[in-house]
């Protein structure tokens, strides 16, 4: 494996096949790999860290395959991207199953208040939020390159991030209340929808990901 490859980071959550397909639609000439291997991570240019499920079975997954320490190495020092419960895995602590999270980014991941999923005309919002909803782009950010603000993205979750320190959001959704959509720091952009589903949208966000230096 070239230094230039793309590693995807397979935990056993979710099909990863969708967001390998978009990767390597945008990579070029550069190998996109989906590995549970940690040397691969380490050794890849660039990470990518999606998912999807619950956030305990996510993170016992994590420490079962032995990646934790290649994600948090991977984040410290090359261009890194979470997606869905990726994002969500990079806080302290999630409400859901009341579990620790890796602890990149201080703060909780929380549930959609129940008592606030009402829409502009009073209409019942249902949870898990599910469907297109537009990003407003708090700051600028080398992936929003080309991708107008407001610009609709893909999501499916019932939790999103509530960060400790408000400068690292770099995106921000509706639904029945503002939630953080997408933060960035240093060398990690992380986002909650799905850019793999989010068509041509998401594809510009992905190849931004794979042309920044950080």
């Amino acid at each position: 494996m070239g230094a230039a490859t793309i590693a995807v980071i397979d935990y056993g959550m979710g099909n990863l096949r969708s967001v390998w397909q978009a990767l390597v639609h945008v990579a070029g000439s550069r190998e996109v790999v989906v590995t549970a291997d940690p040397a691969l991570v380490a050794a890849a240019e660039r990470v990518v860290f999606p998912g999807q499920g619950a956030m305990p079975d996510c993170m016992r997954e994590l420490d079962a395959r032995g990646l934790r320490q290649a994600v948090l190495d991977a984040a410290k020092n090359k261009p890194f991207l979470g997606i869905c419960i990726g994002q969500q895995m990079l806080f302290e602590h999630s409400d859901e199953g009341d579990v620790p999270g890796l602890g990149v980014f201080a703060g909780r991941v929380r549930r959609f208040p129940a008592d606030k999923m009402h829409g502009p005309g009073g209409e019942r919002l249902k949870v898990p939020h599910m469907g297109w909803n537009e990003v407003v782009q708090t700051r600028s950010h080398p992936l929003w390159k080309g991708i107008a603000d407001a610009s609709r993205f893909y999501f499916v979750h019932s939790y999103c991030v509530d960060p400790v320190d408000r400068l690292c959001i770099a995106g921000t959704t509706d639904y029945g209340v503002p939630f953080t959509s997408a933060v960035a720091r240093d060398n990690i952009f992380a986002i909650q929808c799905h850019p793999e589903k989010s068509a041509q949208t998401g594809l510009a966000l992905l190849s931004n990901f794979i042309d920044w230096k950080p």
